[in-house]
């Protein structure tokens, strides 16, 4: 696995003298490019701040208000006749709209259950299965201006749905329920 290694440290600095080295061969200003490149990230990145601050409003608002933990509570009884452990309710909530609350969440889950556990692998296996759907969103469209989001959102929630589904499936048809 040596060979392993050493790809991996040196994967990153071939991509990018490679892309400087094409650039230059066809007589791109390669750092004038990089450097307006700089710029409009700065600029965006201060742009996508307020819907940035008013997503993680939402999340904190709708976790400490105790909605989640009654959205949980009253899912219990159907989730117990399909054997789907109540638990990984807070996690397929949250993933839509905070990676980074997904993370803690998985990381909580599978530190209380254990890696081999089948909420553990539920878990992160619902972590890689789905995306942040409201970030994305929040983040992309609101960077481009984009108001009508209507669309993207049902077939954005459609995909973590089916991605929970399919999560929840073969965790059941690989390492069995509980």
């Amino acid at each position: 696995m040596h060979w392993m290694t050493v790809i991996s440290i040196w994967m990153i600095p071939i991509l990018i003298g490679g892309i400087l080295l094409y650039g230059t061969f066809k007589k791109v200003p390669t750092y004038e490019t990089f450097v307006e490149g700089g710029k409009e990230g700065i600029q965006i990145s201060f742009s996508i701040i307020p819907f940035l601050v008013g997503m993680l409003v939402a999340i904190s608002v709708f976790r400490a208000s105790g909605a989640l933990d009654y959205v949980v509570g009253f899912l219990k009884p159907v989730l117990s006749i399909i054997h789907v452990p109540a638990e990984i309710v807070p996690l397929a909530i949250i993933r839509p709209l905070s990676g980074t609350a997904a993370l803690g969440m998985t990381s909580d889950l599978i530190s209380v259950y254990g890696p081999d556990s089948f909420i553990g692998r539920l878990a992160a296996t619902i972590q890689g299965s789905t995306d942040t759907t409201f970030y994305v969103l929040t983040v992309y469209f609101g960077a481009v201006g984009i108001k009508k989001m209507g669309d993207a959102v049902k077939v954005g929630l459609l995909a973590d749905l089916v991605g929970i589904a399919a999560a929840i499936a073969v965790v059941s048809w690989v390492f069995g329920t509980k």
